[in-house]
């Protein structure tokens, strides 16, 4: 009988949202990937919308068995996305993360576009998307299933 070889990877959609720190003036930037099929965020990054943004959420994900990602059109995604991965581009894809970006903007008032309300410095304003990330997509994928009955 012969050996089955089996892959086992994940199929993650990539996105950005962006905000303000300190002024309208001062955008700031959250990358983060979502695994496909359960919805849970497995790496995100707060930065600038630069290469170097995308790289450093990139090496938070080395170590994961990611296969396949999902991503918009934006240049960096085809720049720097390693050559092992398979890049699928289309908004058709990437649905999922872009209804998980409404989620964030309508649950953190300081992410909504048109605001009085942003965070004073970069601090703050990592230490806010990640509280909110941690309690409510790392360990499950949507919201409603992290809220306690």
């Amino acid at each position: 009988m012969a050996e089955l070889d089996v892959l086992i990877g994940y199929g993650c959609e990539i996105d950005e949202f962006w905000s303000y720190v300190g002024s309208k003036a001062n955008p700031y930037w959250t990358w983060y990937a979502i695994e496909r099929v359960g919805g849970r965020v497995v790496a995100y990054h707060n930065g600038r919308r630069t290469d170097q943004s995308y790289a450093k959420l990139l090496e938070k994900m080395a170590d994961l068995p990611v296969r396949r990602t999902y991503t918009d059109e934006w240049g960096a995604y085809a720049r720097l996305t390693p050559q092992h991965i398979e890049h699928v581009v289309g908004k058709d894809q990437t649905w999922k993360i872009e209804r998980k970006n409404l989620n964030f903007r309508t649950h953190i008032k300081r992410l909504s576009r048109r605001t009085i309300c942003f965070s004073k410095n970069e601090q703050i304003h990592d230490n806010v998307i990640g509280m909110y990330i941690n309690k409510h997509y790392f360990k499950t994928g949507t919201y409603g299933d992290s809220v306690a009955a």
